[in-house]
């Protein structure tokens, strides 16, 4: 399917479960597409756990150069959100954000600029140092997810996530690097992020929660 990214129509991938109990909209990173193997296992993993999921593309493919212009991402995430609550069932449902690498910058940008849509954010191996000063507006509830062998990262993350308004936890993955392309690693991105989003979207299911998945957190429940 195509959808209207702020004037800019995208290829996207809809995938909708029986009785979908949330939406989740990917933002993939730099260099990224919508084809990732890493987001596509997340998504096929969320959407065994009954969550309708959206993987887009951002850019066209000739605007490959704007692949680091994370407030342009943004804008076309948000236009994406706006769109989806036109579609019938589907946009009545709870939203999550899930971004990737630069893409979790565009999901937090996102997020600051639609608070009433976005009620949960996930963030694997990104960098949400990158939304700047919006970050103080993102009231949605973050998990941010990073690999122990990723120790620049984890500390931008970790420095950024004291600048968030609302709920964050920081969640590290034991021997696994910024692309957790080691044994397991990925698994556990996608167990944390049916967690979180179990828990945010309002739909959770008993016995679900982040519960042992979180080392360290802060904010406003």
């Amino acid at each position: 399917m195509k959808l209207d990214a702020a004037g800019v129509a995208l290829e996207a991938d809809l995938a909708v479960p029986m009785e979908p109990r949330g939406l989740v909209l990917f933002a993939h990173g730099s260099g990224s597409s919508r084809l990732s193997p890493r987001n596509r296992m997340v998504a096929t993993e969320l959407g065994v756990a009954g969550f309708a999921t959206v993987l887009t593309d951002l850019l066209a493919p000739e605007e490959e150069e704007l692949r680091f212009d994370v407030e342009l991402l943004a804008r076309r995430l948000a236009g994406i959100l706006d769109q989806l609550a036109e579609l019938g069932e589907v946009g009545v449902l709870p939203v999550g954000l899930f971004g990737a690498s630069t893409g979790a910058a565009a999901a937090l940008l996102a997020a600051a600029a639609r608070p009433d849509r976005v009620r949960a954010v996930v963030s694997r191996g990104g960098r949400p140092d990158l939304a700047g000063e919006h970050l103080a507006g993102v009231t949605a509830p973050t998990l941010l997810v990073v690999g122990e062998r990723d120790p620049e990262v984890i500390e931008l993350n970790r420095a950024a996530a004291t600048r968030l308004t609302g709920e964050w936890a920081l969640r590290i993955v034991a021997g696994a690097g910024h692309l957790f392309e080691e044994p397991g690693a990925l698994e556990e991105v996608a167990n944390a992020a049916r967690a979180w989003f179990g828990v945010h979207l309002g739909r959770g299911r008993e016995g679900e929660g982040p519960e042992g998945m979180v080392m360290e957190g802060g904010g406003h429940a």
